[in-house]
This record gives structure tokens, sequence and C-alpha cells, in this order.
């Protein structure tokens, strides 16, 4: 039967076990600015910061809002792509197999990295540190912000990523469909636009004079540009299409495209069918995850009653876990099924866009997810995102104070949810909360019948975006080590702390050991 087991690992540097340890109270932060390519700051001249306050980025995302208004064309879009694909030669149906004759294999995951400022390019050096034994790099979700350009591939993918061991593969998010998946199909899966079958025009003539006005169409990266791309990447990673699959020795990679608004078209979920019936365990890469903020969420299949959701759950396609973007923090959640198997569900999205707060995460129960409060893992941790966004909100808006200490914070989080999560760092569990740090809370942290909402928290992360600490940064991503029956998935940190960048905390740990087919007995490593 699988298990929740938990093991104690007590030497291992995490903000599970210290507030220094999370980066509260260093001293030393990290300057990236090394890491940046040569010439394109000039010395002395501050860095232009990515922040969604800026209307520009909100105009260069603006398909987002119209695709919602006035219909979603990803579908269609989608599949003219397949048939480029197809029409060059690529069968996109078939699995890349590139990696399967080996025992062993070991990958990073990163989600949603790319905003090309300080807070992606502070992630790099604990990135290169844990990457050195890795076959691949996987990313799941949003390569590149605000809408997937192909001339800012080169600062946001190709240059900082260019030490990384072994082929780069990925799965798109909703931002890079806002210049049509142009910039990820060509640059990622080596696609020619010219190949693709007429797009369908909108059925009134007066809505396609409106979109020709304001539709956002893709930029042409200019030749020279895209050969500079390729010298720091010159190793392709073959894959077909922004949905495959990757075969490994044990086990099948299955990455979905979900589009912008998390939905698979039809041929593409007849794709899943076939892929899910193989007779491997898998686990599935998405642009959207199925459980996140303590409870789970729906991808559809166009044309069908049919889910993702129900795909996976199904004991016959054998899947072991989960691995979603779009959310910019670490969560996990260990999903029991009524069978008695268990699938990992984890959100891995915070390896450089703005870190998106988990205090506002409810409590997390077996009604709305599938696993209890004592299973689930996030970072940051509650308390100290918190801390975090209140010390950011009290330097936004001054005329009061808005502050919460980390000390205090874990304490307060756990009355706000009823002492349903109770502090577990040793030095935070007699922490006494004032009545000032009460109201503090009631200002920062506001609640209502439905849950954790109110008028600070909707928009919180966007509007608190820092990309330099202090507060500590808060980033994250995934270290996935595979062998012959088993399975490692590791979380790492990134603070921003100098003492923290080659050898960064460790936020989450669990191993799966195979008792069965698509039955596998996980274990936790770090309590």
């Amino acid at each position: 039967m699988p298990s929740s087991a938990s093991r104690p690992t007590t030497a291992v540097v995490s903000s599970r076990r210290s507030r220094e340890d999370a980066g509260w109270g260093c001293t030393n932060w990290t300057d990236p600015s090394d890491l940046y390519r040569p010439g394109r700051v000039r010395p002395g001249k501050k860095r232009r910061q990515f922040s969604w306050l800026n209307p520009q980025p909100l105009w260069e995302s603006r398909n987002d809002k119209i695709v919602r208004w006035f219909g979603d064309s990803t579908d269609d879009e989608r599949m003219r792509w397949v048939t480029a694909q197809r029409r060059a030669g690529i069968d996109v149906d078939v699995p890349v197999a590139r990696h399967a004759d080996k025992d062993e294999v070991s990958f990073m995951v990163l989600g949603d990295p790319g905003e090309g400022d300080d807070s992606q390019y502070q992630v790099l050096r604990p990135l290169r540190a844990m990457s050195k034994d890795t076959d691949f790099t996987y990313i799941v979700s949003d390569v590149i912000y605000p809408a997937g350009d192909a001339r800012d591939y080169h600062d946001k993918f190709f240059w900082p990523y260019r030490g990384l061991p072994g082929p780069i593969y990925a799965v798109p998010g909703n931002h890079d469909w806002y210049d049509g998946l142009h910039g990820f199909m060509t640059l990622l899966c080596g696609a020619d636009p010219d190949l693709r079958p007429p797009a369908k025009l909108a059925k009134s003539r007066w809505t396609r004079a409106f979109l020709d006005l304001i539709w956002r169409e893709p930029s042409e990266a200019l030749q020279e540009e895209l050969e500079e791309m390729k010298q720091h990447r010159p190793d392709p990673s073959g894959q077909p299409g922004s949905y495959f699959a990757l075969e490994l020795k044990e086990l099948l990679l299955v990455g979905i495209d979900t589009g912008v608004t998390s939905g698979l078209d039809t041929e593409q979920g007849e794709w899943l069918r076939r892929i899910s019936a193989l007779p491997k365990d898998k686990v599935l890469l998405t642009g959207k995850p199925l459980v996140v903020d303590a409870s789970r969420k729906t991808c559809s299949i166009a044309g069908s009653k049919d889910t993702v959701n129900a795909i996976v759950d199904d004991p016959a396609n054998r899947y072991i876990a989960v691995i979603g973007g779009d959310i910019h923090n670490f969560q996990r959640y260990p999903v029991r099924l009524p069978e008695g198997r268990v699938v990992q569900h984890i959100v891995s999205g915070a390896a450089g866009a703005y870190t998106k707060a988990t205090h506002n995460i409810p409590r997390v129960t077996v009604e709305n997810c599938g696993c209890g409060e004592d299973d689930f893992r996030c970072y940051p941790r509650r308390g100290d995102s918190l801390a975090a966004y209140s010390i950011l909100l009290d330097k936004r808006i001054p005329l009061f104070d808005l502050s919460i200490s980390p000390e205090v914070a874990p304490a307060v989080v756990s009355q706000r949810l009823d002492n349903a999560v109770d502090p577990t760092r040793v030095e935070d569990k007699d922490e006494h909360v004032t009545d000032e740090a009460r109201e503090t809370a009631r200002r920062v942290f506001p609640l209502s019948r439905a849950g954790i909402l109110g008028p600070w928290n909707h928009y919180f992360s966007e509007f608190l975006d820092w990309n330099e600490p202090p507060p500590p940064l808060f980033k994250s991503f995934l270290k996935v080590d595979t062998r012959p029956g088993e399975i490692e998935i590791r979380c790492f940190a990134v603070t921003g702390c100098e003492k923290h960048a080659d050898d960064p905390p460790l936020e989450d740990h669990i191993k799966g050991t195979r008792v069965g087919d698509g039955r596998w007995d996980w274990e936790v490593l770090l309590d």
C-alpha cells in the first residue's frame, strides 16, 4: 500500500528547519550581474525589471483578453502547427526516445521562468549547481513573458540556460500562446510556419476587421539573431510539437499543451488517450496543474465529456505523478484515489516569474484535494509568505503599519486558519500573537465566508512583485532522479542569499518505489 511515512533528515538546510534557512536575516545577498549577457546593460545603468504594473507587458499580452471575449482560436492554431510538422515529415505521435536506453536518468523541472530580469537570473546559480549530473531540463508553462515573442528568446532562454547539460524540452503556458505559439514552435520545435494550412477566419467581417486592428501578431527574429541564439544551445531537443511524449526506460513523460484557457483540442485529446494506454507508468507534465490552491481544477477535452483529470485518475493508464506550472510557487498534494493508489500532484511554477503568495491557500482537506493538511507541502511556507508580503505591502503603503515579522507570521497564519496549520519550526512554536499583530493581519490577510479572499489577496502577488531581496525571493525548481523501480523528486529553494547560491535549501523530498503497474509506495524523506 502507498505510504506517507516520514523519515527525518536533520542535517538538511531547509526553511522547514529554521528562519535562517528560509533566508531571513541574510545580510549578503547574491548579485546576478555577472550572469547577464555582456553589453546588455551599460555600466552604471540599472537593469530594467519586469513588472505587471507596467502597461507595456499588459498591452503585449492583450491576446489573452481577445480570445476570452471574441472566441478562442487556440485549438485551430495548434492543429495548424501539427499539420505543418507532418508536412515536414515529423511524426508528432511517436515518443521521443533519446533517453530510453539509460537505466538512470536525472532531469530538472522549471516552471514559468522567462521574465528576463533579476528574479529569473537569481535562479541560475542554484540551478546550475544542482544540474551538473542531469540529462536534460523540462520547462512547464510560460517559457517566455509577456507574450512568447521569438525576439525575447535570446535573453530569456538561450543565454541564461546556455550552460545546462543536455536538451531542453518544454510545454507551453498561456503566455507562450499570445503570439500564436510562433516563437515556441519555430525555436523549440524547428517548425516552418509557411507549411501551415490557412487560418480559419472569423465569421463576421466586422469581427475580422476589428481583430485585424488589435490582434497582436508575432514578430520575426532576424536571421543573424536566430543564428546567435542557436550558438548558445546548439543541441536541439528534437521535440515534435507543443505536446509530445518523452520515453524513459521505465517511465513515459507525457507533456500536454493546455493553451490559453486550460483545455485540449480534439486531436490532442485522442493522442493523449492513445499515449495513456501504452503499458508503461507515466508522469504528466502540463502548463496548468490539476490540483492547486487546495482545490481540483478541470482540464477539458474539446468535443468530449472526457477530461484530462479522468484519464489521469484511471488506474489502467498508470499515472503516478502530475507536474504543472502556471502558479508561481511550489505545492504538492499526494492524492489518494478510491482504489488506494496515490498520485503526486505537484505545482512547480516559481523558476523566475513573480512569487505567488501561499498564505492565502486554505486548509487542505480530503474532500477538496484527495489529501489532508498533514500531507500537503508548499514553498514558501504560509508564514514566510505572509511575512514577506506584509513587509512589501508596508513599503508600498506607508500610511499604516502593515508589517508582520517572520517570527510571528506562522502563528498568525495558524490562528487565521482556525489553528489547523500549526507552526512546525521549533523556534516558531512559542511565539505569542499580540492584539496589534491580529489587527495588522486583519488588514493584510482578510477572510470571507468563502475562504481566504479579500481585496488585498486577489492581486497580492502581481502588485507586490519583487525582483531582488530582501525579503527572500522564495523561488524554486525541481530535480527528478529515476532508477529502475524508483523515482525521487526534490524541490530546491532560491532565497537570493549568497550562502544558498551554490548549495540551495531543500524544501521537499519524496521517493517512490514501484509495487505494481501504476502503483507506487511513496515515502517522504524530509519531514
